[in-house]
């Protein structure tokens, strides 16, 4: 079974961090948020991604290799046109009656994927949503989607697609986008690929839903803290250290060093990061990071960024450096 993880975005809701770093290979309650989606994927039986890379794909490319043991193809998406454009740059790569899975790569989920990758049919993964507009949505009618709409002006279902696609057939999804291309059939200036899965509908392919109840947002710094709360949650580190409180559920790296310090809760604190007076919860701390002499509260600190102050909010990226006085 292959799976299609498109990762080419650039990031730009969580700059700072993303100039020097792309987005999937944040942390999120110890490790990136790629990382999250590929221990799902190889759980679920996923033997091979095609991996859709863009803005400093190069270090996606890098850290995948280093961790994961499975067959790897990355496919450049130079120009971002949209994500069914990006889906149809992988059509060498894949035949068409083979089964396929797409999930986006900036969005962590709890689902079990074994029976959806043995559903009988195409199915897509939803979820329930207070206000549908700021995604693409699925009207059903008895289990069945009569009709997908993307990021509707006019809400006309509140089950928002939430980046996982299962096509028990990948050959009519591609001619699909071939007719999007071909036709220059675009909504809101992209190649949508809710726009092709509809076509697909049209054309008399049966989809079904299936729910998403955990899906974590980790495309802006709040939703990204919300994330490593939620995450931590499930299971964080335990280790005590001399000289210190730890408030869990945190995460601290085991080469991370603390002195007189407070952690958590819902803290993650980043490989070699180095931790010394200060009181810190509700945080992420990057990498070879260095904190001192403050309180930081909802904070996020790139890797190799060094602060150290009075109590404040702080959103710095990699390599900076800050003292507040």
């Amino acid at each position: 079974m292959k799976a299609i993880i498109p990762v080419a975005g650039v990031g730009s809701r969580l700059r700072p961090h993303t100039f020097s770093h792309p987005k999937v290979l944040l942390n999120v309650a110890g490790k990136p948020i790629i990382g999250h989606i590929m221990d799902k994927l190889i759980a679920a039986g996923i033997d091979e991604a095609i991996v859709i890379v863009g803005y400093l794909g190069d270090m996606v490319e890098e850290w995948l290799k280093k961790h994961y043991d499975i067959k790897f193809t990355f496919v450049n998406q130079p120009e971002r046109l949209g994500l069914a454009h990006a889906i149809w740059m992988c059509r060498p790569h894949i035949k068409d009656d083979e089964p396929l899975l797409i999930i986006l790569g900036d969005t962590i989920f709890e689902v079990d994927l074994l029976p959806v990758m043995t559903s009988t049919t195409s199915t897509l993964g939803v979820k329930e949503v207070d206000d549908p507009r700021r995604f693409g949505v699925a009207v059903t009618k008895g289990g069945n989607i009569q009709k997908l709409v993307e990021k509707p002006d006019t809400p006309v279902s509140n089950l928002a697609i939430v980046g996982l696609y299962f096509l028990r057939e990948s050959g009519s999804l591609f001619k699909s986008i071939d007719h999007l291309i071909a036709n220059e059939i675009k909504t809101k200036g992209e190649y949508q690929l809710t726009d092709a899965l509809q076509l697909m509908i049209e054309g008399g392919e049966k989809f079904t839903v299936f729910p998403v109840h955990g899906w974590y947002d980790c495309g802006k710094p709040e939703t990204l803290l919300s994330t490593n709360e939620i995450l931590l949650q499930k299971g964080g580190s335990t280790k005590q250290y001399p000289g210190c409180i730890i408030n869990e559920p945190v995460f601290i790296a085991p080469n991370a060093s603390l002195e007189n310090a407070i952690i958590g809760p819902n803290t993650t604190i980043g490989e070699h990061a180095v931790i010394a007076d200060a009181i810190i919860k509700d945080s992420i701390i990057g990498n070879y990071a260095k904190v001192g002499h403050i309180m930081l509260d909802s904070s996020i600190v790139g890797n190799n960024a060094w602060i150290s102050g009075n109590p404040h909010e702080i959103n710095i990226g990699d390599y900076s450096e800050i003292r507040v006085r």
